[in-house]
């Protein structure tokens, strides 16, 4: 009797930030396409992702949730352990928390700014550390990280989070060069402004060459197809901003955002 073959596992998914307009979208791209049979939604108050779970499963994955507070360093290691025990080491992870912050609280209160930076920045690094490892140990995996623009040249108008960003671009950066060879990809996403729910609670108005969560989404597949390492959200922002980086200081510090 001949063998039979077995069938290879279904990808699974892990959105670090499960409640994420970006990263439930993503998830929807990588469902509809194939390339996630799980997809596991991590974020707080994980009981209370009906929606999110509802437009996943639309798209043709199956869906679960996990608690996960991306400030708790110390409990990273154990929501990733409780993933891959019920899952399997996830194929995709996808890092999609973050704050936007309120830069005039900011400016006065060092907990805020501290605060802020801690979310975009230091939990970011600590995540992505523990999830190289155990890919890099595996020796295949792909990781998403979402920098911005606002990281590429940071501005006054939005400095805390910019910087944060800033930190996390070059992280990021430097990680995929680490991670070359071993199997593991890393895709570095530098999105403009995103109209979503997030920019709009901050009632910040949209600026020029701005984006959709889903538009971010599609770019992002895009990049996951054809193994790019750099996306920028619309394109055309790395032509501006390879122009903005040399313009005059003076110049930069007045621009609005």
């Amino acid at each position: 009797m001949a063998d039979r073959i077995a069938e290879s596992p279904a990808p699974v998914v892990l959105v670090l930030g499960g409640r994420s307009e970006i990263g439930v979208a993503l998830a929807c791209r990588l469902a509809a396409s194939g390339r996630a049979g799980t997809v596991v939604l991590a974020a707080r108050r994980a009981d209370d992702l009906a929606a999110e779970t509802a437009a996943v499963r639309s798209a043709g994955a199956e869906v679960a949730t996990v608690e996960f507070d991306a400030d708790d360093l110390g409990a990273q290691a154990a929501v990733l352990d409780a993933v891959e025990a019920e899952h399997g080491l996830p194929d995709t992870v996808v890092l999609a928390f973050g704050v936007l912050g309120d830069q005039a609280r900011a400016e006065r209160d060092a907990a805020h700014a501290a605060a802020v930076v801690h979310t975009d920045y230091t939990a970011q690094v600590a995540v992505l550390t523990e999830v190289a490892a155990r890919m890099r140990a595996r020796g295949r995996g792909e990781i998403v990280v979402f920098s911005s623009v606002a990281g590429v040249r940071v501005r006054r108008a939005n400095y805390v989070y910019g910087s944060a960003k800033a930190g996390l671009d070059g992280f990021a950066s430097g990680l995929a060069d680490a991670l070359h060879g071993s199997g593991v990809h890393l895709t570095l996403v530098r999105p403009g402004f995103v109209i979503g729910r997030m920019t709009a609670d901050s009632g910040i108005d949209p600026a020029p060459l701005s984006s959709t969560p889903g538009q971010v989404a599609d770019a992002t597949a895009d990049a996951l197809t054809t193994g790019r390492d750099v996306v920028w959200v619309p394109g055309s922002l790395r032509v501006l901003f390879t122009a903005l980086r040399l313009l005059p200081r003076w110049a930069w510090r007045r621009l609005p955002r």
